[in-house]
């Protein structure tokens, strides 16, 4: 088989439709792979790289100029729609992932005021030109992927985890317009990375994981809100969540995502079973243990042991510690060259 490229290849597996079979499997990050060592090398570091856009771009690109992935995507956080929201930042420093404080002035229960200049406020204007330069330089040879945050994620960003928890169990109907609002939030800012030429959305929900909630408040609150968002976008889509997600399966396949995103604690065979097979799986080497303090020799054997037991798409089980070396992320995209064609 004629060698594609990585786009190609990415493209073959999230678009079965199209007829193409890939080479072998993709390796990229649905999560932010971005790492001091890629900042060091490509001189574009955070704090810097959170608000330039073309500093943005330039260190996504490192997921495949530097770890030689198949797909590069931004942001590298979980706060852009928070914060434009009017959420105020914490920890935006060169060491720290940011974070993002709940809005003082939203009360549970109420609907949530979206701005009407909300893709013009915070850092969404520049991850929006991101995505366009990311496309203009590598988008005929690498997959460009724009992430949003998942509404119950969003939601908890809006109120406090611990709040969300509590309302989520005692009184649900208190979050539908939160949820609602976050829906909204995450289809305008996807159809704008779309715009922009993202390849592919991934939505990050990982506080619907079952470390959090039940199975059932996931199937009776959380699911029908990722469908409408689905719904709403118009390319390829992954769904990521943490945790075991095997309890949920189906409710995230009948999400209408064309890929699941999960950390490798939970079973790929079961997941396959329960799934069935049309559902891109994609997953790999978990990032808190496997790839922050494995060797790449571990790294590559976790990620064969994906491959032989069905995942389509070999990633970081979730986003990558900072501190992660480039050796051991260089030997995801390594093991996907041995072991998966």
């Amino acid at each position: 088989m004629t060698e594609m490229t990585p786009r190609e290849r990415v493209m073959a597996v999230m678009q079965p439709n199209g007829g193409l079979k890939p080479d072998r499997a993709p390796c990229f990050g649905a999560d932010s792979t971005a790492t001091y060592e890629q900042m060091e090398e490509l001189n574009a570091s955070w704090p810097e790289a959170l608000y330039d856009a073309a500093l943005m771009a330039k260190l996504a690109l490192g997921a495949h100029t530097v770890l030689g992935f198949d797909a590069v995507r931004v942001p590298f956080c979980q706060t852009t729609e928070a914060e434009a929201l009017g959420g105020e930042l914490k920890n935006v420093m060169a060491e720290n992932v940011p974070s993002v404080r709940p809005l003082p002035s939203y009360t549970i229960g109420d609907p949530l005021p979206i701005p009407d200049d909300f893709l013009s406020r915070g850092r969404i204007p520049a991850t929006i030109e991101a995505v366009r330069i990311l496309k203009e330089e590598a988008g005929d040879q690498v997959a460009v992927i724009g992430g949003v945050i998942g509404p119950f994620s969003l939601a908890a960003a809006v109120i406090e985890i611990t709040s969300v928890l509590k309302e989520s169990w005692l009184r649900p109907d208190n979050l539908r317009p939160v949820l609602e609002a976050s829906v909204q939030v995450a289809s305008q800012l996807a159809a704008e990375f779309v715009k922009a030429g993202a390849d592919i959305i991934c939505v990050e929900d990982m506080m619907a994981t079952t470390d959090m909630v039940s199975p059932k408040t996931f199937n009776e609150l959380v699911l029908s809100y990722q469908q409408e968002l689905f719904n709403a976008i118009s390319v390829p889509t992954i769904l990521h969540i943490c945790g075991d997600v095997v309890p949920i399966a189906e409710g995230m396949a009948d999400t209408g995502a064309t890929a699941l995103s999960y950390e490798p604690k939970s079973d790929t065979a079961t997941l396959r079973q329960k799934v069935g097979p049309k559902v891109v799986l994609i997953s790999g080497a978990d990032a808190a243990t496997t790839l922050f303090t494995g060797t790449p020799e571990e790294v590559e054997a976790v990620c064969l042991a994906s491959l032989e037991a069905g995942v389509d798409i070999i990633a970081p089980g979730c986003a990558v510690a900072p501190g992660t070396s480039t050796e051991n992320l260089r030997a995801m995209s390594t093991a996907t060259q041995k072991f998966g064609r």
